[in-house]
Order: C-alpha cells, then sequence, then structure tokens
C-alpha cells in the first residue's frame, strides 16, 4: 500500500471516528442533524469537484467517462442539498415525497453508464456518438421505469407504503447493477484503469448497503438524520471521493490503453437493447397482467408506449448515424484501395524502369562501337568516286540507318542515363510556356493552337525541381499532343494550372483522338507513332523525371473526347522557400 493510500485511509477513518463521537461530545439534535446532513454534502461536493477537473484534464471516452460521474455525483450533491435546505435551513422535516427522490434515484444511471462504456476498450476513432446514444438510451429508461412502477402511487394515487416500496426495490436493483457492472469492467481491465474500476466497485458496494439500511430504517420509522445508519452512507460518499482521486492515474494512461485489446463484447450496447425491449413487455403487463385501477393500467400503458416511442426515435436516429459513418468507412476504404493500386502501379513501373535502364545502358555501350565503324564506312563509300550509282545509294542508305540507329542508341543512353539533377526552388507556368513556345515555332499546321491557362489572382506556389528536366518532360508531352492533333488536322491543346491542398496540378487536355491504351502509355517501348518516328522512351523517361520530383503523373481519355496528362507536383512550404532563399 503507497503512502497516499494510508493517509487516504487515515483521514477517512478519522472523519468517521469524529463523525461518530462528535454527538456524544455535543449531545444537542440540532448538532446532530446539521453534521448528518453537511459533512456528506461537502464530501459528495468535493468529489463532484475532483471528477469535473478529471473531465476537464482528459480528452475522448475518457472525457465522456468522467462527465458521466460528475453529473451522477452533482445529482446526488443536489439531493444532499435538498436535505440540508429542509433539515437544516428551515429546520422542518423532510416532505414525503421529497422533490429530489425522482434525481436521487436517477443519479445512479449516470455512473453505470459510465463504467459500462468502458472507455479504456473504445477505439476513439469511431467517435462518441454511438456511446452517447447509449447514455441517453439508459437514461430514457431508467426514467421511464420511475414513471412506470414510482410515481402514479406517489403523485396520482398516492400509496405511501407501495411508493416506497417500489421505490427501495429498484434502487436496490440500481445498486446491484453498478456493482455487476464495475466487478465486470475490473476483470476485464489492465493497468490504472483496474484499481479505478476496483475501487468503484468497493464504493458501489458500500452505497448499497448503506442505501439499503437506511431505507429499512426509515420505513420503521427509526432513522435520524446524524444517527449511526449514516457511517455506513458516509464512508461510501468517502468511497466515492477517493474515486475521483485515484482517477488522476488514468488520465496519462494513453499508452497503456492503446496496447488494450479492443472488446468485441461492451456491455452498454446490450444493456441498450434490454432496456428497449423490456418496455413492450411493462406496457402489456400494465394492460392485461395488473391488478390496478383501470385508470392506473392505462397511465403505466401510457408512459410504457411513450418510452417506446422516444427510444425507438432514438434508436433509429442512432442507426441512420451508424449508417452514415459505415458510407463514410467505405468511401474512405474505396479511396484506399485505388490508392493501394495507384501505389502498386508505381512501383511496377519503377522497377520496370530500373531493370529496363540497366540493360539499355549495357546494350547501348555494346552498340556504339560498332554503329561508329558502320557509320564510318558508309561515309567513305559514300565519297569514293568509283561506285556504280546503285551502290551509291546503298552506302547513303546504310549511313542514313547507321545514323537513325545512333539516335536510338542516344536516346536508349539518354534513358538509361537519367540521373536526379540539382533542384531548387522554381514557378511552373513560365516552363510551361517556355515548352510551348519551343513547339509552336516548329509547328506548320496553323490549326493548332497552343495554351496555358490559371488563375493570376490566385499566385501558384513554387515547387523544388530541375528546371532542365521539367522543361524536357513538358517538352515530351506536348510533342506527342501535337502529334496526336496533326493526325486529325488541327486542334487545341490547352493547358491549365491549379492548386489543390499541397500539391500544384498540371493539366494536358488536347481535343485528338484520345489514348489507345491509358494503362500502357507509360511502358518503356511502347509507342502509337509509325516505325521511325518514335522508340517509345519519351513518357517513360517522363514518368521518371515527375517521380524524382516526388510528384505522379497520370494519363486519362476526357468524357468529351481527346487526352488529357495531369502532373501533381508537391507545393513548396514558407518555412521551406524562406530556408533554400537563404541558402
Amino acid at each position: 500500500m503507497s503512502r497516499n493510500h494510508i493517509c487516504a485511509l487515515v483521514f477517512a477513518v478519522g472523519l468517521l471516528l469524529a463523525y461518530a463521537l462528535a454527538p456524544l461530545a455535543v449531545p444537542n439534535p440540532l448538532f446532530r442533524v446539521a453534521m448528518g446532513d453537511i459533512v456528506p454534502l461537502v464530501v459528495i461536493m468535493a468529489a463532484s469537484i475532483v471528477c469535473a477537473r478529471n473531465a476537464v484534464d482528459s480528452r475522448g471516452h475518457t472525457r465522456l467517462f468522467w462527465s458521466l460521474m460528475t453529473a451522477g455525483m452533482a445529482m446526488w450533491c443536489f439531493n444532499a442539498a435538498c436535505w440540508v435546505w429542509f433539515e437544516v435551513i428551515r429546520h422542518q422535516p423532510v416532505p414525503d415525497p421529497v422533490p429530489s427522490d425522482v434525481v436521487l434515484f436517477l443519479h445512479v444511471v449516470p455512473i453505470m453508464t459510465a463504467v459500462a462504456i468502458r472507455p479504456h476498450r473504445v477505439d476513439e476513432q469511431e467517435g462518441m456518438l454511438p456511446s452517447a446514444l447509449n447514455v441517453i438510451i439508459l437514461l430514457v429508461w431508467w426514467i421511464v421505469v420511475y414513471a412506470f412502477f414510482v410515481l402514479p402511487e406517489e403523485y396520482i394515487v398516492i400509496n405511501s407504503a407501495v411508493c416506497h416500496l417500489r421505490w427501495s426495490f429498484l434502487y436496490l436493483i440500481e445498486g446491484l447493477t453498478l456493482i455487476v457492472v464495475s466487478a465486470s469492467a475490473y476483470f476485464a481491465s489492465a493497468g490504472s484503469w483496474r484499481p479505478l474500476y476496483g475501487n468503484i466497485f468497493i464504493a458501489a458496494t458500500l452505497y448499497t448497503i448503506a442505501s439499503r439500511i437506511i431505507n429499512a430504517a426509515i420505513n420503521r420509522g427509526a432513522y435520524r438524520s446524524g444517527g449511526i445508519y449514516d457511517l455506513p452512507f458516509l464512508a461510501s460518499t468517502l468511497a466515492f471521493l477517493w474515486v475521483g482521486i485515484s482517477g488522476r492515474r488514468c488520465l496519462a494512461d494513453v499508452q497503456m490503453m492503446s496496447l488494450i485489446p479492443r472488446d468485441h463484447h461492451p456491455i452498454a450496447p446490450h444493456l441498450a437493447k434490454l432496456a428497449l425491449l423490456s418496455l413492450p413487455v411493462m406496457g402489456y403487463w400494465a394492460l392485461f397482467l395488473s391488478h390496478d385501477q383501470p385508470y392506473l393500467r392505462h397511465v403505466r400503458f401510457a408512459v410504457a408506449m411513450g418510452g417506446v416511442a422516444l427510444l425507438a426515435f432514438v434508436v433509429l436516429l442512432k442507426q441512420h448515424l451508424l449508417d452514415q459513418k459505415l458510407m463514410q468507412l467505405l468511401q474512405h476504404s474505396r479511396q484506399g484501395f485505388d490508392n493501394l493500386q495507384r501505389l502498386q502501379g508505381r512501383v511496377i513501373q519503377q522497377a520496370k524502369l530500373a531493370s529496363l535502364g540497366e540493360l539499355v545502358a549495357l546494350a547501348a555501350g555494346e552498340l556504339e562501337y560498332p554503329l561508329s565503324a558502320i557509320l564510318a564506312s558508309s561515309e567513305q563509300m559514300a565519297a569514293s568516286s568509283n561506285l556504280s550509282r546503285e551502290q551509291l545509294a546503298n552506302a547513303q542508305k546504310i549511313g542514313q540507318q547507321a545514323r537513325r540507329t545512333r539516335e536510338l542508341v542516344s536516346d536508349l543512353l539518354s534513358f538509361a542515363q537519367q540521373t536526379p539533377g540539382e533542384k531548387s526552388p522554381l514557378e511552373l507556368k513560365p516552363l510551361l510556356q517556355r515548352a510551348l513556345q519551343m513547339e509552336g515555332f516548329k509547328l506548320e499546321n496553323k490549326r493548332i493552337s497552343l495554351t496555358v491557362e490559371s488563375n493570376d489572382d490566385v499566385p501558384l506556389p513554387r515547387v523544388l525541381g530541375n528546371a532542365n528536366q521539367l522543361l524536357q518532360a513538358f517538352l515530351q508531352i506536348v510533342e506527342n499532343a501535337v502529334d496526336a492533333l496533326q493526325e486529325i488536322g488541327g486542334g487545341r491543346l490547352q493547358v491549365s494550372l491549379w492548386r489543390e491542398e499541397n500539391e500544384v496540378v498540371v493539366q494536358f487536355a488536347d481535343s485528338g483522338p484520345g489514348l489507345r491504351d491509358p494503362e500502357r502509355v507509360f511502358d518503356p517501348f511502347y509507342t502509337t507513332k509509325p516505325v521511325g518516328k518514335g522508340t517509345g522512351l519519351g513518357l517513360s523517361a517522363t514518368y521518371g523525371v515527375i517521380q524524382d520530383h516526388k510528384g505522379q503523373i497520370t494519363c486519362y481519355n476526357r468524357p468529351e473526347g481527346g487526352a488529357a496528362f495531369e502532373i501533381r507536383l508537391p507545393a513548396l512550404k514558407a518555412g521551406v522557400l524562406a530556408g533554400a532563399a537563404r541558402a
């Protein structure tokens, strides 16, 4: 036992002894009544303040737990204040029925529900809404139970004996339920939550025994405030005060909460289901099996059906909200699956480029020497005057094909030897305008228009990149688009820029015939151009450049016709941009 436990135990025992011996030292009945009402009120008020502080300092379901504990303590404090008001301030007996009986009856429900939600095993990502609705269901059910069994004999057809008997019995059921729920939570918990549930179990047991003793004394007419019957009651209030004090350790137990396996069988939803199913049974008993007066039977039936309607509304609201949550989870799952597929495609594409780059580098190096020899020999033959016209034409064809093969080898080496260039903050719009101007100078078809569009009112952030590599990538996409537009005799290529969250998006949209196979566009050596016009490596190299810049490139056919290439590059943050400027 720690030092704090010993100090708390000594304080509790000392207070109980002082409470028991004070009437002997001061035999005044008014002092005994004042002490019997005020001391428990102060202890319960202190417990309410401690629980409220725990609620403020916690978060998530732990905050909901301590908020419910605070509500239960506050309701209990209200009942104790009513006794002080009547017996100490106004010097008159507490009326029967006392207006605070309903509050006293219901104050156990928030405590019971707080333990039932088991915050140490709740997934915070699910939100607190289902737990809050379960709390509402249980609170409404206990209100209906009170109005069904106690209220008619308490206010409609006054029968104090029956009212007290039913009130005491139902209050005992509440206490036993709290004992069972806290014991179950104790055996299912770990870490600092386990002793907390154990303290709640002890406090609930003491309070149930004390309330049973006091109710029995009240029914016999032997109860007096400040008497011997209040000692167990004061002990239970001190136990609940210790619950709030010892619960401070649970606020920092976040790591332990993440290590405890999630509870797939929580108690609160099962209690809510039992509450909902019991109301029709109560209505049937009131209407067909009860021996009360017809008026009381109709009142009880109306109460039960009103409770059914109210709980049905709460259940439908809960189901509606859960359906919405399910749809959101399905949408997130679908987005996650799509992202996984895109990531898998990028990984496969990068693996292809890496392995192909090694093979291409080796093959290109081996082809360079024989190609140089063939080209030199063909040029010597073409320069000779001893060849016939047919031999000269063959020599020129050999040289032409050798030069084309050398260009292909040069493209292969360029593709294989892609290395990350030096990167600096840059704006994309000037690069795109330059790429369109360079391609526009080569255009012979005046029916092809190239434009760049962006919202000048909202300045675009810069990106971290290599200007030459990005320019070559943009040029490759523009050239492919122009080739596609020339096939149909003209059209439009529109380049758009905008910002989405932390990315700069560049879209190349043309009005051409579209892509034959968008999924294979970035595969090496895939081309739809005629033989001799393309190697199929340009877009593969572009894909590698964008990946090196931590971006993404995708392509698709537009619904209105034509192809679209979309590049997403991460935008530079203000702090990174300032650091780059200082460098």
